[in-house]
């Protein structure tokens, strides 16, 4: 899809945006997608308005990374309610 995006904006000059779906549950996930259209399309689509992750689960693990980082302990449910 990123290449299709690529060869879309070369012919036109258009720039779509992209929001992968599904799949995306880890910091970890999150970091590959950064990469993967940083290297495919450039750091331009790295604006909020060309590139969006929506993800509630990819929330609660980067809050229990940092509170890991932070406490050198992983996170109790009751540690982190929102979660």
């Amino acid at each position: 899809m990123l290449r299709a995006i690529r060869d879309f904006f070369w012919k036109t000059g258009n720039k779509i945006g992209f929001k992968p779906a599904g799949g995306i549950r880890s910091a970890k996930d999150s970091l590959a997608w950064l990469s993967l259209v940083k290297e495919e399309l450039g750091n331009e689509w790295l604006k909020p308005e060309l590139f969006r992750i929506g993800a509630s689960t990819l929330l609660s693990d980067i809050e229990r990374q940092i509170y890991h980082h932070v406490t050198g302990r992983y996170a109790a449910y009751h540690d982190l309610p929102m979660s």
